[in-house]
């Protein structure tokens, strides 16, 4: 669909969330599903736990070092081409998962199913602005939410009854049946779209130089909790992501850039892209810290820990949908706004009762935090779309994925900082764990505190 014609009709534009949200589940339930399968595969390749973990890792790394040159390519050559292309490479690599023979094998294969998954990520949100007026884009990308947070609650237990009950290769096979009929689907109902403009061409040095110092940037949060703040390989690591993205920034100002830098003048769209960063920093932050209390603190299985944790990402699912229509209504800074405070407010509750509240009381307070992401992530994603030129929608996706993306490794670097560095300085064995938890929570609170700020920079209704 050219940058001048008009949405597709009503029925159309509905089967094209149908087909967006598909990818997105898929790529959220990849993302997930195979943390419960590390174990299995450790044992059935004989690998170290240090060694399986990068099964998970690598699809992360990919998946944020690709989004923005992604994005820019979907403004380039087109979202829809782009779009099916990254539904078959994901298609083709969970069949190449299946089929693997080492561990080795797995990360590399994972590597080319996480590029599939990075053109599905970069290019879905832009599809949807698209294709959906201006008065129902915030409806749009809050079911877009919904799918995400389905495939991130699914994950961990369609993958655990599928590895009993078949075996973990069939974690990977089930995406390709479901991937083909999407595939299909794609084809047929989201309109062609030519949006680059005549002279403009894919910057391959500013991608390489993102890619790069975003990786390195990434490997550093990720293990750094681990490998040692003040480490030589973590600062190594941070020096050369400081002078690769110093770099990307100095060329990105010439003509035909990777990334638009003047994006990043317009309040609305500064503002949404720092403030999604720290909601989902601080959003994995507790994913990160909550399973040492339940199982660690609270003696519970996995299975009973991983059923608690649920009621963050179910009340997420049906709250982003209702917040994505209410900013159509009113607009995204109100909503986006009041997410983040409730957000805050749920990390302080929840950190104020990890010591000796009920089972039941935490799962309030996660509930309480999944209601405060639910009603930030639609409204915010909404201003941040609005906010970039239609020639540039492809970009501006990639911004925000890869907001997640970092968000999502600061969170648990931040978080893993705080928590090791409490339970090491702790007086009593006994209180450590619940010390560094709480400290760790208190300080995402004070994060989102910020993101309240940051939120509040967007305009009262994107256009």
């Amino acid at each position: 669909m050219a940058s001048s014609d008009p949405p597709p009709e009503w029925a159309n534009r509905w089967w094209v969330l149908v087909t967006v949200g598909v990818g997105t589940f898929m790529s959220a339930l990849d993302g997930s599903i195979v943390n419960t399968l590390l174990p299995v595969l450790a044992r059935a390749f004989g690998a170290s736990v240090a060694g399986i973990e990068w099964v998970t890792t690598v699809y992360l790394l990919v998946i944020s070092g690709l989004l923005l040159s992604v994005g820019r390519a979907g403004d380039l050559y087109g979202h829809k081409r782009l779009y099916i292309g990254g539904f078959v490479l994901f298609v083709a690599g969970s069949a190449l998962c299946g089929l693997a023979w080492s561990a080795q094998a797995l990360i590399g294969l994972r590597a080319i199913q996480a590029l599939g998954a990075a053109m599905l990520m970069a290019t879905a949100p832009a599809i949807l602005t698209r294709s959906f007026p201006a008065n129902q884009r915030g409806r749009a990308l809050g079911a877009q939410g919904t799918f995400t947070y389905l495939g991130l609650t699914a994950g961990p237990s369609l993958g655990g009854w599928l590895a009993s009950a078949v075996g973990w290769r069939a974690v990977f096979y089930i995406n390709v049946p479901v991937g083909a009929i999407a595939i299909v689907l794609a084809w047929r109902v989201i309109d062609r779209d030519h949006s680059a403009e005549r002279g403009e061409r894919f910057d391959v040095i500013g991608a390489m130089l993102f890619t790069a110092g975003l990786v390195a940037l990434l490997v550093a949060l990720n293990q750094g909790h681990a490998w040692g703040w003040t480490s030589p390989p973590v600062l190594v690591l941070l020096a050369g992501a400081a002078v690769l993205l110093l770099a990307f920034v100095r060329i990105e100002r010439r003509s035909s850039p990777m990334l638009d830098l003047s994006l990043f003048r317009d309040r609305q769209f500064s503002g949404a892209t720092v403030s999604a960063l720290l909601n989902y920093a601080c959003v994995f932050a507790v994913l990160f810290v909550l399973p040492f209390l339940l199982i660690q603190g609270r003696g519970l299985d996995a299975a009973h820990a991983g059923l608690i944790l649920t009621a963050q990402p179910i009340v997420m699912a049906v709250v982003a949908p209702i917040s994505g229509t209410l900013s159509d209504r009113i607009g995204s800074r109100a909503p986006a706004v009041t997410g983040m405070v409730t957000l805050a407010v749920g990390l302080a509750f929840l950190g104020s009762v990890v010591s000796h509240g009920s089972l039941a009381v935490i799962a309030a307070g996660l509930a309480v935090i999944g209601l405060g992401v639910g009603t930030f992530v639609s409204p915010n994603n909404n201003a941040l779309m609005g906010a970039a030129p239609r020639n540039r929608q492809g970009i501006a996706a990639g911004v925000l994925a890869t907001a997640r993306n970092v968000g999502m490794v600061l969170g648990v670097g931040l978080a893993g900082a705080v928590f090791t560095t409490v339970v090491a300085r702790s007086s009593s064995a006994s209180d450590a764990l619940v010390a560094g938890v709480r400290a760790s929570l208190f300080t995402a609170a004070g994060v989102a505190v910020l993101g309240t700020l940051a939120a509040a920079l967007t305009r009262r209704r994107a256009t």
